[in-house]
């Protein structure tokens, strides 16, 4: 047993017996799904993964979300998560009560130290590097809003660690696989290929719209050759770009949700990589977020003064009541909508802000809580100054309050353009608050439209609109408001949504599966 800094590293079976393992689980009829899940809980599996976010230490969006719960979920199989993470004000906090595990004289010319730090069940390395991250603001912006100018540093050297402690620079202690967030971890796979390291490493897109793209000049500044810019390689519409080196040197590449895998071979939804992701079909595959059933309870949450489950649903009523007081809202017999999202374009909220009229025509009130594009949160301020009284607008976001919305809210609002999983429709269904949708990726896939046919069958878990446009999000709501009126045909509604199972169990296994299949070939391909 290997101990590093009193964090236990240890390896219980033999290559040989891990193989083993995951043949038993792995080719297996598909109906022995218990079966499979036994023989998966045997397997040893270490796993580094690297992100710049994770719940509960610091969000931005569903990423933190995935990060902090998959790894909790991954447990289950006998996989051994370790996430590296940025030393951010708000983690460096608690990582510096903890002796370092080790030092980095040279991360593109930082120095900076690894810490060991436990929360919740997650096992997290942090990097501890206050040049690069001990400053104000988030992530990603500084306290004005505005990126961070040295953000194309930031993450590099983020990913620079993550390969060096995947390719064994921590004593004691190497990963079976690698697993990566987005294009702010994406350089990990392209370090490690330049290294010569064969480890495997798994890409998963959370947002292709996001691409971490730079100027070309760059390039020696984060430590990668000239034969780096190359189409085959990082070159990028003149640029570079960090997604597309993850792309291209990742062993295999996950969306969140097999539409999303769909729709971005294609030109409309490829965001300029679609090209890229079509050369690599054979290694894309969709998996279906799932949500952290501990996190959002609605009868356990602390965040709710009334809890609630399926057999007490009339609680929901006094969370509404209290909502209402809180953002200054007028009470009413009408439906309660809400919108817990980034305030952008891709988010459809310039089209809520256009077509909001609809609710409170219809006797309906209306919450927004998110930030993104100043233009698009003036437009629905100004849309709430018409309705005073039926509409509030909180720029911003506090996990408190986001429980709260869903725990008195009826239904949640969600008119993406393209929508790669979505988690917040996840969330709002296990708290009876039905959702209305756009019909794109994952909201295609988590949402079954309240249809006659799906009404009839008792299937139904929110309502569906297409094509993305106004219109379509106006007869929606008019959909959804009618709906409503019918207190028994509602009831239905918020309970078959409850109901819907989308725990990490199902998706878990997938990303074991992926884990065993990517960790069995390095295997074969070295003895």
């Amino acid at each position: 047993m290997t101990k590093v800094a009193g964090l236990d590293l240890s390896l219980a079976l033999s290559r040989a017996q891990f193989i083993q393992r995951v043949r038993e689980a792995y080719y297996r009829d598909e109906d022995e799904a218990a079966n499979r899940r036994r023989a998966l809980t045997r397997v040893p599996l270490h796993v580094l993964a690297v992100t710049s976010e994770i719940y509960p230490l610091v969000k931005t969006g569903g990423l933190a979300d995935v990060t902090g719960a998959l790894p909790k979920a991954l447990a289950t199989y006998g996989i051994e998560t370790h996430t590296l993470i940025p030393g951010y004000p708000s983690i460096l906090a608690l990582a510096r009560l903890h002796p370092p595990l080790m030092e980095f004289d040279d991360l593109l010319g930082e120095r900076a130290t690894l810490r060991h730090l436990e929360i919740d069940g997650i096992s997290l390395f942090v990097l501890d590097a206050p040049t690069l991250y001990d400053r104000p603001g988030g992530p990603y912006v500084d306290e004005n809003g505005y990126d961070h100018p040295d953000n194309w540093k930031r993450f590099a050297v983020l990913s620079l660690a993550g390969a060096e402690i995947a390719a064994g620079a921590l004593p004691g202690w190497r990963p079976d696989l690698v697993h990566t967030h987005d294009w702010q971890s994406a350089l990990t796979s392209v370090y490690l290929r330049q290294m010569g390291s064969p480890v495997p490493v798994v890409l998963t897109i959370h947002n292709l719209a996001f691409q971490g793209q730079y100027a070309a000049d760059l390039l020696p500044r984060i430590g990668l050759p000239p034969e780096a810019y190359s189409v085959d390689s990082m070159e990028y519409f003149g640029d570079i770009s960090y997604l597309k080196g993850g792309l291209m040197t990742a062993d295999h590449i996950t969306v969140v949700s097999p539409t999303y895998a769909r729709e971005i071979l294609s030109p409309t939804f490829g965001m300029g990589l679609d090209g890229v992701l079509n050369t690599r079909i054979d290694r894309l595959q969709g998996i279906v977020n799932g949500i952290d059933n501990e996190v959002w309870n609605p009868s356990t949450d602390p965040y709710l003064p009334f809890r609630f489950d399926m057999k007490s649903l009339r609680n929901k009523k006094n969370n509404k009541a209290l909502l209402l007081e809180r953002f200054n809202l007028q009470p009413g017999d009408g439906p309660l909508f809400s919108a817990v999202t980034r305030v952008t374009w891709q988010k459809g909220m310039d089209m809520l802000a256009e077509v909001a009229d609809e609710i409170f025509y219809r006797g309906g009130r209306l919450i927004v809580l998110g930030q993104g594009d100043h233009a698009i949160e003036d437009a629905l301020k100004a849309t709430a100054a018409r309705f005073p009284g039926k509409m509030a607008v909180s720029v911003g976001y506090n996990e408190p309050t986001a429980h709260l919305i869903h725990g008195g809210s009826d239904s949640i609002i969600q008119p993406s353009r393209f929508e790669p999983c979505g988690l917040t429709q996840l969330y709002a269904m296990r708290y009876g608050c039905v959702p209305v949708v756009s019909r794109t990726g994952g909201l295609s896939e988590t949402i079954i439209d309240a249809n006659d046919a799906a009404l009839s069958a008792r299937a139904a878990t929110g309502f569906q609109f297409h094509p993305v446009r106004p219109e379509g999000l106006r007869q929606a709501l008019r959909r959804a408001a009618d709906a409503y009126q019918d207190k028994r045909k509602w009831a239905r509604l918020q309970l078959q949504a409850m109901r819907a199972d989308y725990s990490w169990d199902r998706s878990a296994e997938s990303y074991a599966q992926v884990y065993g299949r990517l960790t069995e070939q390095r295997f074969q391909a070295t003895h």
